[in-house]
This record gives C-alpha cells, structure tokens and sequence, in this order.
C-alpha cells in the first residue's frame, strides 16, 4: 500500500472495527462479524462487502471479490477515499450515529464506492466490464454513475435513490448530494456535456443540473431547481429555472 495513505487507514480502521465488534444483538451480530470484524483491513472489508451486494448470475461472489481485491491492491486511494466519504458523512449527517453504519446500511456510500471500482476499470480500459458494475449499481441501488465520471473524496451521498451522474460531470471533494439529483447533459453537444460541481458544494433533494456548466465551490442548490448556468462560488440558487438569491463569503458560508 503507498505509504500516504497506509498511516490514515490504519487508524480508521482501529476505530471502525472497534466500533463494529461493540454490538451486542445477538440478532445482528454475524452481520458485524462477517462484513466487519472478521476481516484484517478496510480493504478487505470493502471489497467483501461490495461483492456480495453486487454479485449475479454473470459474476459470482468469488470471482467479484478477487476483482475489487486487485483493483484495491492496485489503486489503494480508493479505500482511503471510501474512508474519507465515511468520515465525511457520519460528520455531516445526524442520521448517522457512527461510522460503521454508512458501511452497512447507507446504500449511497456503497453506490459511490462501487463506482470508484467502475471508475479504475474505465481507466483501464476495460470498459464493458465498468459498464457491467455501473448497470449492477443501478439495478441495486437506483444509483447512475458513469464509470467515467470523476468524483473526489469526503462525498455526502444522502440516500442515494435516483442520483445520476453523467459521462463528463466532475464532482469535486466534500460535496453533499441528496436524492434524486440529476448531473446531466443537455442532449445538444458532444464532449464535455456535463455539470462541474467545486469543493463544498451542496445539490438538495431533486435538484437538476444540466450542460458543460459550473457550480461554484460552497455554493447550494435548493431542492427541485433547475440550474441551467453557471453558479457563482458560495451562491444559493432555487427555484425552476434557478435564480440566485444570495452571495455569501467564505467568511460566512463557513459560519
């Protein structure tokens, strides 16, 4: 593992699986155990776990496993990242009580981090079985993420069901999405057709944010908008189509 992200993950999971090895419902307890505590590192945790959500008749279980397996030994910024993204929103979400419950239970941490597994197969170059993960995550967890899609660290995905992400849309880090947001292209242009979302941005439930357009770091897009120009840095836009209705400072908008 690079060396950069070996001494963060460590102690990550020293908290994480301690968390896990706390519960006492006889119940529940295998499911901590099995996903969690019976394994040597977050890598391996990870990659255990997203095989058996996205396992079919096509790719077993196994053979799911040795892949992420790899692709993690390959590219160990994806396990440090879906560490962030926990961190990120058990911080952020009073729903979330502590960190081993996104790993569990939140079905949009665990689409992103199935994307980020696409997103090393693309690069790759082996598209058709990158394709093969997003269409399993689509069907899992009403997620669409383009395997081509890039996406930061420290992710917010609030419950997840119906988020799309395009081809070409760029998703900054510590950027907050909830259901149903819409990252798309305007069907009008090749190439570059998709939003950019900057560092700290907030995109509410159902908001739609379509064409080669900028939404500026810390800026908020109100639920049900449709922004379809670019957002100034620390704005707040609403409404269909979406109107600016306030300009912060990064003095404020930290506040």
């Amino acid at each position: 593992m690079d060396s950069r992200y070996h001494g963060a993950l460590t102690g990550f999971w020293h908290d994480f699986r301690a968390e896990a090895s706390c519960c006492n419902d006889p119940l529940i307890r295998d499911l901590y155990a099995v996903n969690i505590c019976d394994h040597k590192d977050f890598a391996s945790a990870l990659s255990s776990l997203l095989a058996t959500k996205l396992k079919d008749r096509a790719l077993s279980e196994v053979a799911l496993k040795g892949l992420i397996t790899h692709v993690l030994e390959e590219a160990p910024e994806i396990a440090a990242a879906a560490a962030a993204d926990i961190l990120a929103t058990h911080e952020r979400d009073p729903a979330c009580p502590d960190l081993v419950t996104p790993f569990l239970f939140f079905k949009g941490w665990q689409a992103v981090q199935a994307y980020r597994i696409a997103h090393q197969l693309w690069l790759q170059g082996r598209r058709p079985l990158a394709y093969h993960l997003q269409s399993r995550v689509n069907e899992k967890f009403a997620v669409d993420i383009h395997p081509a899609a890039q996406l930061g660290w420290g992710l917010t995905v609030d419950h997840g069901t119906g988020i799309v992400i395009g081809e070409t849309a760029i998703v900054e880090n510590d950027v907050i999405l909830f259901q149903n947001v819409t990252l798309g292209g305007t069907g009008k242009t090749g190439g570059d057709r998709h939003p950019t979302v900057r560092q700290g941005s907030l995109l509410g439930a159902g908001a739609i944010v379509l064409g080669n357009i900028e939404i500026g770091t810390q800026a908020r897009i109100g639920a049900g908008a449709v922004v379809l120009e670019n957002i100034p840095p620390y704005a707040t836009a609403v409404g269909n189509p979406a109107r600016i209705v306030r300009v912060d400072t990064p003095d404020t908008r930290q506040s």
